[in-house]
C-alpha cells in the first residue's frame, strides 16, 4: 500500500468517525429535548435502569442509521 494513500484513508476514517459521533450526540440532545423531564437527571440521580436500557437502544439505532448514511 502506498503511504500517501494510507494517510488519506486514515484521515477520511477519522473525519467520518468525528462526524458520526457529533451526529450521535446531537441525536441524543434532540431526544432529550423532545421528551419530558431530564434524561440525564433520571439516569444519574434516580438510577433509572429502564431509561438506561432505552438510551442504549436509541444509541444503537442512531449508530446504525448514521453508519448507513455515511457509507
Amino acid at each position: 500500500m502506498n503511504s500517501p494513500d494510507f494517510v488519506s484513508h486514515l484521515l477520511a476514517a477519522l473525519i467520518y468517525a468525528v462526524v458520526g459521533i457529533v451526529i450521535l450526540v446531537l441525536g441524543f440532545v434532540l431526544v432529550d429535548r423532545l421528551t419530558p423531564g431530564s434524561m440525564w437527571q433520571e439516569l444519574m440521580e434516580k438510577q433509572n435502569v429502564a431509561l438506561g436500557v432505552a438510551m442504549a437502544g436509541i444509541a444503537i439505532g442512531l449508530s446504525i442509521v448514521i453508519a448507513a448514511a455515511i457509507v
